[in-house]
């Protein structure tokens, strides 16, 4: 222990030490996420130079030794020496923080890589960069070793006939920093870069992966944007009305851009929230914006169309939006966002705009077009009519349990803290599990639920019928979720870890799925923001002599008793079919205890996708699940099947 605290042992970090330091504060972490943040971050300066007009390809490669390659025919990071630092512009972006083009200088109008960390993030958690720029008719190129410039910047003339113009960033993620591994995945970099076509109308991407033989190459190239990203999250889906909803706009600087499709076949909404292309998770102003608008719109068509009478309520937002399909693009000058993460766009005023504007192109676009109107409110009637049904059925339920002293379900052992950011719940299959579970568990922190058989697949359903469901309403009340399709309130939300845990087998997989269905559909909140984690329970106990060992798969299994243990030796293996079958003690030791135990957070990288593939495999059409099982099957190791 050091007693002396003085003067010299305040460190001042100088320029990148500070992300090398703390990389968690600028890329969120050092696991799969921010590695792949690093690709987004070099895109995102290509972005902004295709939204200032000076770019209309942007190649991303992943190379042979797992490094990544980002070229744009942009204008190139300017090579001159910038007063200030006396460097090149080329090694003030990519050694010193906060310094870009983008801070109202005149260079950008609109980007997303607002910070100003950007590309000199990369460079610090890069163990080498290699940067060349076109520029001027020369081509100049320069090195970086973790942060620090090894080569001066080398400018030499062109051998071809027209001057070409661009950048070219080539980087290697530093295994000190992301000790979990650098490898890049595909379908991660694929989502991404697939959106931000979707979000640039006219870009074109191309991605390759030089990993494999042959390379696999793709190209994203959207002249529709936002209106095909709508197209092509409803593909599985019956539209309402053919024709996608778009509006497009400018006022006070701010672009907005909305396409909008509603569905016959889904239940509930979704909207994605984009400002300067970066997704937000949180919402914002504009889908506040967006959603009031909506409501309004509606509800003055549906009075003037007499679908609604004079003494009759108005819609709710949740009726009109349901089965809505739609995305709103913002492009802000000076954006506030909530959080380095970007992940809640603050500016009071974009709400007003989104308001004006879509109230205006969107009630001229009805009055032309009367049917699309009228389709749109029956179903939004429709929704109404269901939500008023379910209210009353809730109600019901509410009255007869006010019979007991507290209102949540009797199955319920809850814990005794009555802080939600400490507590957890465990949502259990049966009662055997249960029964274990619930001796097994802390009770300071830890609450079971257990639900009987298999709950209802709300993607299949009505929301009379949801409410109707015990083992859906004893989720509701146990987890304090509000009524679907209200804003989520993290304040009413009673466990802030709500963990499924399930057997280990092809029931106990099909409960996840549906459980994994309701909290998506019913409050998808809950998964944007991490609320939700499965619990890894072992497959099998491994006894040898007084040891014994727990494996979570067969690969595991394999592994101990191949590479472990002697050739000769003796022991016992025991499958867990269940977690009934578990002592309490052995639950608690390799399931629930927080010092050992295994969770995984339930993430949503891709959200279009993840909406496509609920769609696919929980609706009600059996096409596209028919196709889904033919495409996929044939991959399928049939040994994995528990029949």
């Amino acid at each position: 222990m050091t007693s002396s605290y003085s003067a010299d042992q305040i460190q001042v970090l100088e320029g990148l030490e500070a992300v090398r330091k703390r990389p968690g504060m600028y890329i969120g972490s050092t696991g799969p996420r921010g590695l792949h943040h690093l690709v987004y971050e070099v895109v995102d300066n290509a972005i902004d130079e295709a939204l200032a007009g000076y770019c209309t390809h942007i190649e991303v490669d992943i190379n042979t030794d797992g490094s990544v390659t980002v070229t744009d025919d942009g204008r190139g990071i300017p090579t001159g020496i910038v007063a200030k630092t006396g460097k090149s512009g080329i090694e003030t972006v990519m050694t010193v923080l906060h310094a870009g083009g983008k801070f109202g200088g005149g260079g950008y109008k609109v980007s997303g890589g607002l910070h100003g960390v950007g590309v000199s993030v990369v460079n610090a958690l890069s163990e080498w960069v290699e940067v060349t720029v076109w520029r001027e008719k020369r081509i100049h190129t320069q090195r970086y070793e973790r942060g620090t410039a090894v080569t001066e910047l080398v400018a030499k003339p062109y051998k071809e006939q027209e001057a070409r113009t661009g950048t070219s960033v080539s980087f290697m993620p530093d295994t000190q920093i992301f000790t979990t591994g650098i490898e890049f995945d595909y379908t991660t970099l694929a989502g991404r870069l697939r959106e931000l076509a979707y979000l640039n109308a006219g870009v074109r991407m191309t991605f390759t992966d030089n990993r494999v033989t042959p390379a696999r190459v793709e190209t994203y190239h959207y002249e529709g944007g936002i209106q095909e990203y709508v197209a092509y999250m409803n593909r599985e889906k019956e539209p309402l009305h053919q024709e996608i909803i778009f509006i497009q706009g400018e006022r006070n600087g701010i672009q907005i851009e909305v396409a909008l499709q509603w569905c016959v076949d889904a239940y509930s909404d979704n909207l994605l929230g984009f400002a300067n292309n970066i997704r937000t998770i949180d919402g914002g102003t504009h889908l506040e914006g967006l959603k009031a608008v909506l409501t309004r719109t509606m509800n003055a068509i549906a009075r003037k169309r007499n679908k609604i009478k004079e003494n009759e309520a108005n819609l709710g937002g949740e009726n009109v939006r349901e089965g809505l399909t739609g995305v709103i693009s913002v492009k802000v000058p000076d954006p506030e966002f909530e959080g380095q993460t970007k992940t809640k766009l603050g500016n009071t005023e974009v709400r007003g705009i989104v308001d004006s504007l879509v109230g205006e192109v969107l009630t001229e676009y009805l009055e032309f077009r009367p049917n699309v109107a009228d389709a749109v409110l029956d179903k939004a009637i429709q929704a109404f009519k269901a939500a008023e049904a379910a209210r009353r059925a809730r109600d019901l339920v509410r009255r007869k349990s006010v019979l007991e002293s507290s209102p949540l379900p009797g199955k319920l052992a809850d814990c005794s803290s009555r802080d939600p950011s400490e507590s957890e719940i465990f949502i259990v299959e049966g009662d055997s599990a249960g029964g274990s579970a619930k001796q097994g568990r802390d009770r300071q922190f830890q609450a079971i639920l257990p639900l009987r058989g298999k709950i209802l697949n709300i993607e299949k359903t009505d929301d009379a019928k949801i409410y109707k469901n015990t083992e859906i309403q004893a989720l509701i009340t146990a987890l304090g979720l509000g009524i679907k399709g209200d804003e989520f309130d993290p304040s009413q939300l009673r466990y802030h870890r709500i963990v499924i845990m399930t057997d280990a087998d092809v029931d106990g997989a099909h409960i996840r799925t549906l459980l994994l269905t309701f909290f998506y559909r019913y409050q998808r909140a809950l998964v944007d923001q991490g609320y939700i984690y499965i619990a890894c329970p072992p497959l099998y106990k491994v006894e040898r002599g007084r040891s014994h060992y727990y494996c979570y798969s067969d690969r595991e299994l394999n592994n101990l008793i191949q590479h472990e243990f002697p050739s000769n030796a003796s022991y016992t293996i025991q499958r867990f079919k269940g977690l009934g079958e578990m002592m309490p003690t052995q639950l608690w030791e390799t399931t629930m205890n927080p010092g050992t135990r295994t969770l995984k957070r339930v993430e949503i990288e891709d959200a279009a996708e993840a909406d496509r593939v609920f769609t696919v495999l929980m609706g009600d059409r059996v096409g596209p699940r028919r196709e889904f099982i033919e495409t996929y099957g044939s991959r399928l190791n049939l040994t994995d099947l528990d029949i």
